[in-house]
């Protein structure tokens, strides 16, 4: 009888903020070379002698690390594949990531053990941004590197139709994780070349930064599920200052969705919601004054953001 694998328990954070148009997340610089001068998300040993929950847990050392006091937080996927996080110090032990999503309204301080930054969510999924047309990084280097790929494995064909929007199928921007996940294990990363998934260095030629470890998935599950909850829930009030203009909330919703909103069709839909309450104040900004709202917070546990289901306008090409 072999002895069972000493299980150890990470939580690692996606924590997002809209600054401007750029939706960020917080990562945290190398300290070594062994992570190939990969940043990371905030991650964290879960130790139930000393928090009570994960959560608790969480904000704890979130705070410790990166100095972020953190709004809105939310458990996303268990991530416990065998083998995915190899240790030769200690390779009986079987890692498993909790993964968390967490949103900030404000910038927080450079406090921590060590140096850490707010990255452009972007620059890890340069495919996922719409607002300025279809990203010419598909036609020029994903789509036909996928291509190649499908010649050897014929059986992912529905896949990646449904994912990247082929034929007649339109772009789903929920389905962020699903798109990764292909490139992944096409080779098209940087992370499965890495970690010896791929032969060859393939993903030579397609844009997107890295992160150490498998946190570019959990990145890519924080960004779907954030997405996704946007559409029936006001998650986007946790981004928000306590006050801000209604071209300050399409902007992130903008940033959150990846494209461009019909300025009046946006803002029909933000008044249906019922959401809003004017300050009677103005913002003080050059040009033209902007009314200030705030989010009617009683509102929140009681109902959906409906009617913040945006309809794509985007080709389906691919």
């Amino acid at each position: 009888m072999t002895d069972a694998p000493e299980i150890f328990i990470d939580i690692s954070t996606a924590i997002m903020r809209v600054a401007g148009d750029d939706l960020l997340c917080r990562m945290v610089e190398p300290q070594d070379e062994t992570a190939n001068h990969r940043p990371r998300l905030p991650f964290g040993p879960f130790m139930p002698d000393q928090h009570r929950t994960m959560e608790i847990g969480l904000r704890h050392w979130v705070r410790e690390q990166v100095g972020v006091d953190l709004g809105h937080v939310e458990q996303l996927y268990t991530f416990a594949d065998q083998g995915r996080l190899r240790d030769s110090e200690a390779p009986d032990r079987h890692t498993v990531s909790v993964g968390y999503l967490a949103l900030a309204n404000k910038a927080a301080s450079e406090s921590g053990d060590g140096p850490s930054l707010w990255r452009n969510i972007y620059s890890f999924f340069p495919w996922e941004d719409w607002r300025d047309g279809r990203p010419a990084c598909l036609d020029e280097a994903i789509i036909p590197a996928l291509d190649n790929w499908l010649t050897a494995s014929p059986e992912a064909q529905e896949r990646v139709r449904l994912a990247f929007g082929r034929d007649r199928d339109q772009w789903d921007e929920e389905f962020v994780l699903e798109r990764y996940e292909i490139l992944y294990e096409a080779g098209l990363t940087e992370e499965s070349y890495l970690e010896g998934r791929s032969p060859k260095p393939l993903y030579e030629g397609i844009p997107g930064a890295s992160l150490q470890l498998d946190h570019r998935r959990i990145l890519a599950t924080a960004l779907g599920r954030l997405r996704g909850k946007f559409k029936y829930r006001p998650v986007i009030f946790d981004l928000m200052a306590p006050t801000f203009t209604l071209t300050q909330l399409q902007k992130t919703a903008e940033a959150i969705l990846g494209v461009c909103l019909h300025k009046q069709n946006f803002r029909r839909m933000v008044e249906k919601s019922n959401f809003l309450d004017s300050t009677g104040k103005m913002e003080k900004a050059r040009g033209r004054p902007a009314e200030l709202f705030r989010f009617r917070h009683g509102d929140r546990a009681d109902r959906p953001l409906s009617g913040l289901r945006i309809s794509s306008s985007r080709p389906r090409r691919g």
